[in-house]
């Protein structure tokens, strides 16, 4: 239902009504390692495999995955002892890996490799004994795992509101990390207002919004300005998402909406819209995405025409764990 052609956001003359369709976007490559994680687990260990949190902040794949035998919990004290049990991409605290031996658990680590890398960044700056704040949304899996790393040096910044109630004990040893699917520009802003009050704060050695973040953030902008609706494919609880309707908003788009799947869709949206852009977050498959398509087709809309801003080819290893395993069965 799409034609890739790489063009630019211009409308089409022949038509009123226009489809733009973001590109990049959907699966990320710590995603697609995730999800491919749990797959591998079951085809090789069998039903059930454990799944500590959702693997990745989608309930269609998450449904999925329980289909085929995957039971996700909250806590490890919902898991048999001696059972299999992998770790979300979003990562988690020393104290869980703690938890997992302790439980004599098989554990599997699917964090993302960009969640680790802050959390490797979290463990060097409080090595050097430095206050890290580290910028967030609390309650998130991704930031109580990287706080869990050095709890005793870090602390959590939503927003520039909270900068003025930040204590640190010297202000000369003060450096910041982040949440990796924040918005760029929002979390510019704090790190801003941040610097203001400790002037001399350290960054971390490389951004820590992962790249699959940004790129989707760059595509939206892209085709929001000229767009009446712009249509978000995501889950609630993915923080990646949920940007992306904010971003479309600030970029000019006229209304913007996040939905799971076609079906939330309401008609209503469409009265008097004649530019569509339509975009998901990076832990959504592309047949969710197909089903939007198809939808404003059946409603009149021609075929979308793709705007590329960003070329993605990055591909992680599975988790080494796994990897083994799989090659131990394989001689077998």
């Amino acid at each position: 239902m799409s034609t890739d052609l790489g063009l630019p956001p211009v409308l089409d003359p022949e038509t009123a009504k226009n489809v733009l369709l973001a590109a990049p976007r959907g699966y990320c490559a710590g995603v697609d390692r995730a999800v491919i994680t749990v797959e591998k687990a079951l085809d090789l260990y069998g039903a059930p495999v454990y799944v500590r949190k959702q693997i990745v902040h989608n309930k269609h794949v998450v449904a999925n995955l329980e289909s085929r035998g995957a039971i996700f919990v909250e806590e490890l004290d919902e898991v048999p002892e001696g059972r299999t049990v992998v770790f979300s991409a979003h990562g988690v605290s020393p104290a869980v890996h703690a938890q997992a031996a302790e439980r004599g658990l098989k554990t599997i680590d699917a964090t993302c490799p960009l969640v680790t890398k802050v959390h490797h960044e979290a463990k060097r700056f409080a090595s050097d004994d430095y206050d890290i704040l580290l910028i967030g949304h609390a309650g998130h899996e991704e930031v109580e795992g990287t706080a869990g790393e050095a709890p005793d040096h870090i602390q959590l910044v939503e927003s520039p509101a909270d900068v003025a109630h930040i204590e640190v004990r010297d202000p000369a040893k003060v450096a910041w990390l982040s949440q990796t699917t924040l918005s760029v520009d929002e979390t510019l802003e704090t790190v801003a207002a941040i610097r203001e009050k400790f002037p001399l704060l350290l960054d971390p050695p490389s951004d820590d919004i992962c790249y699959a973040t940004q790129n989707r953030q760059l595509a939206i902008k892209e085709i929001s300005a000229a767009a009446d609706l712009v249509i978000v494919v995501g889950s609630r609880n993915s923080s990646n998402s949920v940007r992306l309707v904010e971003v479309a908003l600030e970029a000019g788009a006229k209304a913007s909406y996040l939905v799971d799947d076609h079906t939330e869709i309401d008609e209503a949206w469409l009265d008097g819209v004649e530019t569509v852009s339509v975009t998901s977050g990076a832990s959504v498959p592309e047949d969710l995405v197909e089903g939007v398509l198809a939808f404003l087709s059946e409603r009149g809309y021609p075929d979308a025409r793709a705007v590329h801003s960003a070329e993605e080819s990055l591909i992680f290893a599975l988790p080494p764990e796994l990897r083994r395993d799989l090659r131990a069965a394989q001689k077998a």
